[in-house]
């Protein structure tokens, strides 16, 4: 049921962000190394920038789970005002 309220009520599923940005740092990581030691200076250089994105995503994420149920609410918080 929509109630008109969704961007102030929306939810983010920030633990799967979080193991999704641990496999993207490990990517990106390898990524790195790999096109560093075979020479390819324009992929490393992607592969950082992609990296540098995901770790500040990472340190988002990691900021709104520690700051706890204000934008991680339990299940007993209904995702919107229920209808009158």
């Amino acid at each position: 049921m929509r109630t008109g309220s969704e961007p102030t009520t929306a939810r983010s599923a920030l633990r799967a962000r979080f193991w999704l940005c641990l496999w993207g740092l490990a990517w990106a990581m390898f990524g790195v190394a790999v096109f560093v030691l075979v020479g390819r200076p324009g992929w490393a250089a992607a592969c950082g920038v992609l990296w540098l994105v995901i770790a500040v995503d990472f340190a988002v994420v990691v900021r709104h789970l520690r700051q706890g149920p204000h934008y991680q609410p339990g299940r007993d918080v209904p995702p919107y005002r229920p209808p009158d």
